[in-house]
């Protein structure tokens, strides 16, 4: 799965571990670094000012509204390759969401395993006309699009997943912005309904400071090619309502914050095989004390939003499939009710895996999911 929590990382470091250990014993590794290059200087990008934040543009406002009710499109074009975690992103998969009534798709994208390893780190040409399509599909259904990168591990200071490879150090972060580069000049002149969003929960080696800096330097090159386009920032502590308060955003009026919520994580996650220690199973929602743990962070992101004059959407909430299904429907339900009062859109964590509204196998909605979502 791709949600990102303390329990996850360890899990994966864990994984890494062993699958360095068994590479070494074959004579083999998964991720290997290059040898010596010549590493562009990240001065050369310099970050925009973010000491006089001017607030949301009118335009950036009513994309954040018109972004609605939408859902992710996960474990698809974020897994190390399309198709590696069991989906891809199907014509099908686009014409229910539409269907069923979504708004928006945000569309996870994990653009550092289709990229060199050295400088100018070029994007695969194959990989980016895929997403390329992708988006456009999504655009003539008249979703908004959230498109994102995701999972670039060795940015959070993360094992990189089997099959991926390393760069060396002093090369990470020159390359998130040079690969935005690409990606903002590759998508540019399409609708104002597509929306960038510069990282998904960043996190370790980001956190606070760091990641204002390389947020303001991705933004720069971001804006040599999209001046106006709605761009996505959030927090660190994997998009954290509690690290808004560190959270600078720069001189920019066009831009919209961002948090995470799958608080109470013990009934979110249950039986996720991810976490460990595994949660146990049989936990149900939602009482008032489950509530509580739900709403603290939307009304921790409302107070950020009116003292900062930035709206937040919510680009992750759900709860997973070894809970009931009658919980998980009316967790759906509050934390829905409660985004809405509090004036912030929402993308659903997600579309057809283990916590779908979609059953991939049937190829129908789950129905009571998709109620509790749209109010159907």
């Amino acid at each position: 799965m791709t949600v990102q929590t303390v329990t996850e990382m360890r899990r994966v470091a864990l994984l890494a571990i062993v699958m360095m250990v068994m590479c070494a014993c074959s004579g083999s590794t998964s991720a290997t670094i290059p040898g010596p290059q010549t590493i562009p200087d990240i001065g050369t990008y310099p970050p925009l000012p973010n000491d006089a934040p001017p607030g949301a543009s009118a335009s950036a406002t009513a994309t954040a509204a018109a972004i609605g009710r939408g859902v992710n499109f996960g474990n698809m074009l974020e897994a190390p390759t399309e198709g590696a975690w069991g989906l891809i992103v199907t014509d099908d998969f686009i014409d229910k969401a539409a269907a069923a009534g979504f708004t928006s798709v945000r569309l996870p994208v994990r653009w550092s395993n289709h990229a060199s390893v050295e400088a100018p780190y070029t994007i695969d040409e194959a990989f980016m006309a895929r997403v390329e399509s992708v988006v456009d599909k999504l655009l003539a259904k008249g979703f908004v699009v959230i498109v994102n990168m995701h999972h670039y591990r060795q940015l959070d200071g993360d094992p990189q997943d089997a099959g991926e490879l390393a760069v060396t150090n002093g090369a990470i972060d020159v390359r998130f912005v040079m690969l935005w580069d690409q990606l903002a000049s590759r998508l540019k002149g399409r609708s104002a309904k597509l929306v960038f969003e510069l990282y998904n929960e960043p996190h370790g080696r980001l956190n606070g400071e760091p990641w204002n800096v390389l947020a303001a330097r991705a933004l720069r090159v971001v804006r040599k090619t999209n001046a106006d386009r709605a761009v996505v920032i959030g927090p660190t502590s994997w998009n954290s309502a509690g690290d808004l308060p560190l959270l600078r955003m720069p001189n920019d009026a066009n831009l919209i914050a961002t948090v995470h919520n799958y608080n109470p994580f013990r009934f979110t996650h249950q039986g996720a095989e991810w976490v460990s220690p595994l949660l146990p199973v049989g936990v149900s929602c939602c009482s008032a004390a489950q509530e509580a743990e739900m709403t603290a962070p939307l009304d921790a992101a409302k107070a950020w939003s009116t003292a900062k004059r930035y709206p937040v959407f919510v680009g992750e909430f759900g709860a997973y499939s070894k809970a009931d299904d009658a919980s998980r429907i009316e967790f759906n339900r509050k934390m829905r009710q409660a985004m809405e009062s509090r004036g912030m859109s929402w993308t659903y964590w997600e579309f057809a895996a283990g916590f779908g509204v979609y059953d991939p196998v049937k190829l129908t909605v789950r129905q009571g999911l998709l109620a509790s979502l749209l109010d159907r």
